[in-house]
């Protein structure tokens, strides 16, 4: 798991877009009253929109219940090591994003 993957930044850009979507539902004004009754328009998914789609993800409640079981009984054990290495490589990738 990276911090700050893409499917959040996707997440985020969407409610941004959503917040000017709702403002226009708001004033009222639809295509058929501007006039565009009988116009098509394409529509096409961006990339974030194609990724939240394909939601492929499962949940594991016994994995859960399990890490939780382990935490209430102060045995849950912390892979320092591999934290810290997904919090450089995930450095990384922002810094190379940033220079490209």
């Amino acid at each position: 798991m990276k911090i700050g993957n893409l499917v959040d930044k996707a997440l985020t850009g969407l409610s941004s877009r959503s917040e000017g979507v709702g403002s226009a539902k708001n004033t009222g004004k639809t295509a058929a009253s501007e006039g565009a009754a009988g116009k098509s328009a394409t529509v096409t998914l961006s990339t974030a929109a194609n990724l939240l789609a394909e939601d492929t993800a499962t949940f594991d409640a016994a994995k859960v219940a399990r890490i939780k079981q382990s935490i209430d009984n102060g045995t849950y054990q912390v892979n320092a090591g591999a934290i810290a290495d997904k919090l450089i490589g995930n450095a990384k990738e922002l810094l190379q994003g940033r220079q490209g």
